[in-house]
């Protein structure tokens, strides 16, 4: 941040008011970041869909197939809720205003190194091991980021709390009727 004023702008490719730096070559934009954050792990094909930055980021349609995980992160006083998903007809997808590029990659080629935030990377990573179990879980637990550390550096966040309820297992043991 530069020190200029900030102007409330509504930047062209958004919906909502800004602030914005009102010096051009700064340009800086608060955002004010969602409590509650919603998403999906979108399946087609055995791949997995990834926006570079989910209708509209990937201007895809999906089918929820079950919850997978959530996470809380204290310090930027946010709560992560994701769930599976399959890729519905038309089966298509594209960027969109929020996001570069988009594409279908399978577990094994997952970038994880450029994904943007860590709840992603610890979601996908945990979504491999489950695959290669043959079974999902139900993923819950605490991500504590050092303050002033980038979304997702690796060495700037531990997870805590970590618990992962075996559905399977739970269906399984589900009490009878008397």
């Amino acid at each position: 941040i530069c020190g200029s004023p900030m102007r409330l702008v509504q930047p062209p490719t958004e919906h909502e008011w800004r602030h914005v730096c009102s010096s051009v070559a700064c340009g800086y934009t608060d955002y004010f970041n969602p409590r509650m954050v919603v998403g999906c792990i979108v399946e087609h094909q055995g791949k997995i869909l990834l926006c570079r930055e989910t209708l509209e980021e990937a201007g895809a349609v999906v089918t929820i197939t079950a919850p997978y995980c959530h996470w809380d992160i204290p310090i930027i006083g946010q709560a992560y809720v994701l769930f599976r998903a399959q890729l519905a007809p038309p089966f298509s997808f594209s960027a969109g205003p929020e996001s570069q590029e988009v594409a279908l990659f399978s577990p094994a080629d997952i970038p994880h190194a450029a994904l943007a935030f860590s709840s992603i990377a610890i979601t996908l990573r945990l979504y491999q091991e489950d695959l290669a179990a043959g079974h999902f879980r139900l993923h819950h637990g605490v991500i504590d980021k050092r303050p002033g550390s980038g979304p997702n550096d690796p060495a700037s966040f531990v997870v805590r709390d970590h618990m992962a309820l075996d559905l399977q297992a739970a269906e399984g043991s589900a009490m009878q009727p008397h």
